[in-house]
């Protein structure tokens, strides 16, 4: 067998294609449960990147066969030590020296670029979950990688939410929430919202737990906050936004997003919740939650199911979660290989 790897962007829609056929390919086998892999965003990836981020991509061919790709995102304003990896290979086509031959082709752009560590997630089956393969888990350690911080996704499942105790949450949550008023938006942050909206988001990697993962909080700015509305307007994420303004200072001081994608008007991730921490206790994190999925499903009626991600070690945000009725589904975990 011959496996040929070569490097590739987004001014060969050709490749761009035959990447994309393997992403749907693997998607469809080892989450079964999750929406189709999404066309638009997958291109998006590829001519509008996350602002700060160069991408590098690859692919393998196995005796010219399309087999296997490799997205690398190196930071460019911060972590500049740093990378992240997707390693994806055709169902069809694993166990055949695609993977290892993808991974080495990765170090070796990685090194180049003086880059000392790179992190990568894999997907785990939880004890009363569905299956998930163990393959991902083996070929991360046999890389050399070190596990660095495992995190669980969750599902809530609109139909069978307690419309009773979510009521009784969010009455306890106003109880406690005096001086402080929600405000929502959709898409792009409003002007008069993004230099509070750039400090909370610049606040996620320091606020939460991050295992060994050794990633430095972010720069975020105004501008990196619009660079970051293009990216996900090109991938075609709808975006529903909830702050917690206080009154007295005008500020937002919490802010949560959940989005739905173009490939399914049925699934929803919800995202970043944050409170600023002189104004925690105040119920304002469970609030912005409740407020913004009924935010949400005013506007996306279909929404059936939404899934979130928080390190297994959070457990204020865990809480929350399954307080709102989130239920464990499988693990992610984030493995970490020095270079």
């Amino acid at each position: 067998m011959s496996i040929t790897i070569a490097s590739f962007d987004a001014s060969d829609p050709g490749v761009v294609d035959e990447a994309y056929r393997i992403g749907a390919a693997a998607s469809t086998i080892d989450l079964p449960d999750f929406p189709p892999f999404c066309r638009r965003r997958f291109d998006a990836l590829l001519h509008t990147p996350m602002p700060g981020t160069e991408s590098l991509w690859a692919l393998a061919r196995l005796d010219g066969v399309p087999a296997g790709y490799l997205q690398l995102d190196l930071p460019q304003l911060d972590n500049t030590d740093n990378a992240t990896v997707d390693l994806v290979v055709h169902p069809e086509l694993r166990r055949r020296g695609v993977g290892r031959a993808l991974h080495e082709y990765g170090v070796r752009l990685l090194r180049e670029r003086g880059r000392k560590r790179v992190v990568g997630m894999t997907v785990s089956t939880l004890p009363d979950g569905p299956q998930r393969s163990v393959a991902g888990d083996a070929f991360a350690a046999s890389t050399g990688a070190q596990f660095a911080l495992a995190e669980v996704r969750r599902r809530l499942d609109i139909d069978s939410i307690d419309r009773v105790a979510l009521r009784a949450a969010l009455a306890e949550a106003h109880g406690m929430a005096e001086g402080y008023q929600s405000v929502t938006w959709q898409g792009a942050t409003p002007p008069e919202y993004i230099a509070d909206i750039a400090y909370l988001d610049g606040r996620l990697l320091m606020d939460a737990p991050m295992g060994d993962v050794q990633w430095e909080p972010e720069q975020v700015d105004a501008e990196r906050i619009r660079g970051t509305d293009r990216a996900l307007e090109a991938r075609g994420r709808r975006r529903y936004h909830l702050g917690m303004r206080h009154e007295a200072s005008g500020r937002l001081v919490a802010w949560t997003l959940l989005d739905v994608g173009a490939s399914a008007d049925w699934h929803a991730f919800q995202q970043i919740t944050i409170v600023d921490p002189a104004h925690r206790g105040h119920r304002l994190g469970l609030l912005a939650k409740i407020e913004n999925l009924h935010h949400l499903l005013t506007h996306e009626p279909a929404v059936r199911v939404v899934d979130t991600f928080n390190a297994a070690s959070n457990s204020y945000m865990v809480a929350i979660n399954e307080r709102l009725g989130f239920r464990p589904v499988d693990s992610w975990n984030n493995w970490q290989l020095t270079l």
